[in-house]
């Protein structure tokens, strides 16, 4: 997606060789017309799969994945980063790695907004090794459903999560794939 490479060019800071801050259109600020857009281009990359959810964790998935939800017509369900005390009815966790933050997540979602049946759609801002992804296709299949895609805004292509998860079957659909990044400089994949 030309135009989020260009929006990564022109607002994102390459903090590491690993870490990429856009916090001001994506993950702290949101540009809502850039999410539509984004929303425009998961809706015609997974044109055709029947899909009846969108999951994604908070927080930095919520807003690209409610706007896919709103154009393809199904709830999003996003998994919370710490059980809330009104979280007492019966729920499916998996733990999620945050490379950022140096930290484990528990991440949680209620057991009556994942059913057996459900064909769900992964929508997440980043992938680098996949531990996000992994943890929402676990609570997916808690609740027995199949996931039929996995849509990410930005995907860090010199990391493993990629690949991996491409291995073991998933269909990938990324806007941005760096393959290269430095303090100077970021090296897209066309």
């Amino acid at each position: 997606m030309e135009l989020l490479k260009k929006r990564i060019t022109k607002d994102g800071k390459a903090l590491s060789e690993n870490i990429l801050k856009v916090d001001s259109f994506l993950n702290h600020q949101i540009d809502p017309s850039l999410m539509d857009k984004i929303a425009d281009e998961f809706c015609g990359k997974f044109s055709g799969t029947a899909f009846n959810k969108i999951l994604t964790v908070e927080s930095s998935g919520i807003a690209p994945a409610v706007m896919t939800g709103l154009k393809m017509g199904i709830p999003v369900v996003f998994a919370k980063k710490a059980k809330p005390s009104t979280m007492n009815e019966e729920y499916y966790s998996a733990t999620v790695h945050s490379f950022t933050k140096q930290k484990n997540y528990e991440i949680s979602v209620l057991s009556k907004f994942i059913k057996k049946g459900d064909r769900i759609l992964i929508i997440d801002d980043f992938l680098a090794n996949g531990s996000a992804s992994r943890a929402l296709i676990a609570i997916a299949e808690q609740g027995g459903a199949k996931i039929d895609g996995i849509g990410i805004v930005i995907e860090k292509g010199f990391q493993n999560g990629g690949k991996l998860l491409r291995e073991l079957g998933y269909r990938i659909e990324s806007l941005a794939i760096i393959d290269e990044m430095s303090l100077n400089s970021i090296r897209f994949r066309d």
